[in-house]
């Protein structure tokens, strides 16, 4: 089920294969929803402030780092991805360093790595759920102990063929009519860096839609928005739920899961700027030309 507005890109997409997921019964999860404004985080030292939450694949650290603060990984497994709204930092990885400008996102390579912040700010790093020591420091942790059996198993995506670099682009990227926001991926996750909302979303123009197979996750950066949720009804009524209008802050993050009926309406009066998390990469927007901002660096599968 989708029902864009006619102004919107994705209107364009294919319609799903297997949109009958919605009459299916025993697939219902509950939304995973975090307020970082209003919670303690899961991690306060020298570093700063950090609150993890998780996805099926994926995670969230959501980090207000103190000036000069270290943030080191050791045998990473895989690929991760460093954004950064507005301050800068300095990444090293495998005897590499690389300079990285604030209003920027980065992906770095497994292995031994760390993030440094000269002068602290927001720091924003999306692992996935295969780094189960940071998958275990999640609040909401115990969220998936019973299976997503409607999720297929995470398989990463094909490695870069340019060899395993510290990847790093700019997010100054003006608007073009027909491309979907601000789109990067790597070999774990896709990452739309959503253009910033000015105001309330006109609600004449809203985007209910599904997904059959997969989470979406909504990182909440600045502004307020409210998340509409509705379950389908099957034929079972243990797979009923009322619907629902979450309102969240900044920061927050929001865990949808498939097959819910979702839509998300920004409502500060201010700038509402919302980041979407996907793992592993969507095919469908992989596949529109032009909206995957760096495809050159990360091939589709075979």
């Amino acid at each position: 089920m989708s029902n864009y507005d006619k102004s919107d890109p994705r209107a364009s997409l294919a319609p799903a294969l297997t949109g009958n997921m919605l009459s299916q019964t025993g697939l219902v999860a509950d939304p995973q929803a975090a307020h970082f404004s209003e919670t303690d985080p899961q991690i306060d030292d020298a570093t700063g402030k950090s609150w993890l939450h998780r996805g099926h694949n994926f995670l969230v650290a959501y980090s207000e780092a103190e000036k000069g603060a270290l943030f080191t990984r050791t045998a990473q497994p895989d690929e991760y991805c460093v954004l950064l709204p507005k301050a800068g930092a300095t990444i090293d990885w495998n005897g590499t360093t690389v300079s990285v400008p604030g209003y920027s996102i980065a992906f770095v390579p497994p292995g031994d790595s760390s993030v440094t912040m000269p002068e602290g700010g927001v720091l924003v790093r999306l692992f996935s759920t295969q780094n189960t020591d940071l998958a275990e420091m999640c609040g909401n942790a115990r969220g998936y102990d019973v299976p997503r059996a409607h999720i297929p198993a995470f398989q990463p995506w094909p490695e870069p063929p340019g060899g395993w670099a510290i990847r790093a682009y700019s997010l100054d990227v003006p608007p073009e009519t027909g491309r979907f926001g601000r789109i990067f991926r790597c070999t774990t996750l896709m990452v739309n860096v959503l253009d910033p909302f000015e105001g309330p979303r006109d609600a004449s123009k809203m985007s209910p839609h599904h997904h059959d197979d997969f989470e979406q996750g909504s990182l909440a950066l600045s502004g307020d928005f409210t998340h509409y949720l509705r379950w389908n009804w099957t034929s079972d009524m243990a797979d009923w739920r009322d619907d629902q209008a979450l309102e969240m802050g900044s920061p927050s993050m929001l865990v949808i899961p498939p097959p819910v009926i979702h839509t998300t309406r920004a409502t500060g009066a201010g700038s509402n700027w919302l980041i979407d998390i996907f793992s592993p990469p969507r095919e469908d927007f992989s596949s529109k030309p032009g909206w995957v901002l760096n495809a050159k660096d990360y091939p589709m599968p075979a």
